[in-house]
C-alpha cells in the first residue's frame, strides 16, 4: 500500500495525497496515472481497477487542489474560494461511482471521471454540511492533513495518532529524556 488513509473520509484523504504543503519541498504522491489508479483500489473507493490517463491525473490533482483550498478556508475561518467551489461543483455535476450486489457483496465500479465526481460530491456534503465545523488542520508541524474531528470532546490533535501523534508524542518523550540525562 503506498497511500494512506487517516481521515476517515475520502475527500480529505485525498487531499492527503500532497504532503506537507508548506515544506520547500512537498511530498506528491501522485506522480504517474497509476498512482491514481492505486489511490482509488486502496482507497476503497473502486473495486474494479481503472486505466487513469495523464489527463485524468492532471484533473484529479486540479480537484485535490480545489478541495483542500475549501476544507482549509474553513479551517481558517475564512470565506470560500468561489473559484474553488466552482471547480468543485462542476465534478460533481458528473455521475458517481456506480454500486451493484455482485454475488450478493458490493461492489463498487466507475469510471475515474466518475470517482472524482464521488470526492467532489463528498466535498460538497463536508464543507457545506453540519460537520463543516468539525474540519481540523493536524498540529504536526510537518503535516498539513485537514481532517473532521470527530473525537469525543471535539478535541483531537493529529490526522492520525498512528503517525502523527506518534511521532510527536515520540519527540517530545526523547527531549523529556534528554533534558533528564542533560541535569544528572
Amino acid at each position: 500500500m503506498i497511500h494512506r488513509f487517516p481521515c476517515g473520509t475520502l475527500a480529505l484523504d485525498f487531499v492527503g495525497t500532497l504532503r506537507a504543503r508548506r515544506n520547500d519541498e512537498p511530498s506528491e504522491k501522485l506522480t504517474e496515472p497509476s498512482d491514481l489508479d492505486a489511490w482509488f483500489s486502496e482507497s476503497g473507493m473502486l473495486d474494479v481497477a481503472t486505466s487513469a490517463s495523464a489527463s485524468d491525473l492532471k484533473k484529479a490533482i486540479e480537484l485535490r487542489e480545489a478541495i483542500y483550498a475549501l476544507a482549509y478556508a474553513r479551517v481558517a475561518g475564512d470565506e470560500l474560494p468561489t473559484d474553488a467551489a466552482a471547480t468543485v461543483a462542476s465534478y460533481a455535476e458528473k455521475l458517481p461511482v456506480s454500486v451493484a450486489l455482485a454475488d450478493g457483496r458490493l461492489e463498487r465500479s466507475g469510471t475515474v471521471p466518475q470517482a472524482l465526481a464521488s470526492l467532489a460530491r463528498e466535498t460538497i456534503e463536508i464543507v457545506g454540511g453540519p460537520n463543516a465545523g468539525l474540519l481540523r488542520e493536524c498540529s504536526r508541524d510537518e503535516c498539513t492533513q485537514v481532517y473532521l474531528d470527530t473525537s469525543r470532546g471535539h478535541r483531537r490533535d493529529w490526522c492520525s495518532m498512528k503517525t502523527c501523534g506518534n511521532r510527536v508524542k515520540a519527540s517530545k518523550f526523547r527531549a523529556r529524556q534528554a533534558a533528564v540525562t542533560a541535569g544528572s
